[in-house]
């Protein structure tokens, strides 16, 4: 599936043109499902001090505020895994130098599609949803999908958590009160179509939900699993990491203590930022 080059909004093309006037190396951020460009805000800031530069690209049409994307949520329908990896790979080839790429979740999986192409020069895939080879099944990671997937008429449609259900999926590790706060600071609605997409990857060779693992332009990956992950538990982290440590470029795995799914936004971030900031920087 292409996406035209008109999808890519102005402030995309500002941080693109930013990026390439700064000459520094870029890093491009991309976020998962239920979250929008905002979450990696301070990411992004440390990533500046660090002296890259740093893009947050949305998926095409993202709104830009929470509010906006809570009144409008019929805006991320219909989404699927080969139209949002097509669109950051049209951003990252306005970029003169290649990027790092760090994702997290489905932004993990859409990171790992684009290194698969040769377009990454280091990446981090945090807790990256499942690309087709990807066999295990957890019970936390199917009930966290289910408020999706429990309704096959959802794959057209953009549908929110209750808070309930994001405290589970993302912030069962941290407290109440930081739940809440997570909740009301970042959740927005999220496309139903790539989790249908993951969830029949094994099962349909065309699947746009696959990784070239072996490609010698892949270059250095790091997977990170939260010790706490209901929606990507270790066991789906690290069969992600068997299939890609074949490759010729490094491949490294790395369990991050006491984080769950949230860990891209909660009070933890900054370790789990460090680890990623720590791994790039030993192939810029």
């Amino acid at each position: 599936m292409n996406t035209s080059p008109a999808t890519i909004l102005d402030y995309e093309k500002q941080e693109c043109v930013r990026a390439n006037e700064s000459g520094l190396q870029p890093v491009v951020f991309i976020h998962g499902l239920w979250l929008l460009p905002n979450s990696w805000d301070r990411w992004a800031r440390k990533f500046e001090e660090a002296g890259l530069v740093a893009l947050t690209p949305g998926w095409p049409d993202d709104p830009r505020t929470v509010e906006e994307a809570n009144a409008h949520p019929g805006v991320f329908a219909n989404k699927t895994v080969g139209e949002v990896a097509d669109h950051f790979a049209t951003i990252v080839s306005t970029l003169r130098n290649k990027p790092v790429i760090i994702g997290h979740s489905f932004g993990g999986l859409v990171a790992q599609i684009l290194a698969g192409r040769g377009l990454s020069k280091a990446t981090v895939a945090l807790d990256p949803a499942p690309f087709r080879g990807v066999l295990p099944l957890p019970f936390s990671a199917l009930k966290s999908a289910w408020p999706v997937l429990g309704n096959p008429a959802n794959r057209a449609r953009a549908v929110p958590l209750t808070f309930d259900q994001f405290r589970y999926a993302f912030a069962n590790a941290v407290d109440e009160t930081e739940a809440k706060a997570l909740y009301d600071t970042f959740a927005v609605p999220a496309a139903g179509a790539p989790l249908f997409q993951a969830a029949v990857a094994n099962f349909n060779p065309w699947t746009e939900v696959k990784v070239d693992t072996r490609n010698p332009q892949r270059g250095p990956l790091l997977i990170t699993s939260g010790e706490n992950d209901h929606v990507v538990p270790w066991s789906v982290c690290n069969a992600a990491y068997e299939l890609q440590k074949d490759n010729s470029n490094v491949t490294e795995i790395v369990k991050i203590d006491k984080r769950g799914h949230s860990l891209t936004i909660d009070n933890g971030w900054p370790e789990v930022a460090d680890i990623s900031l720590k791994f790039v920087s030993r192939f810029l």
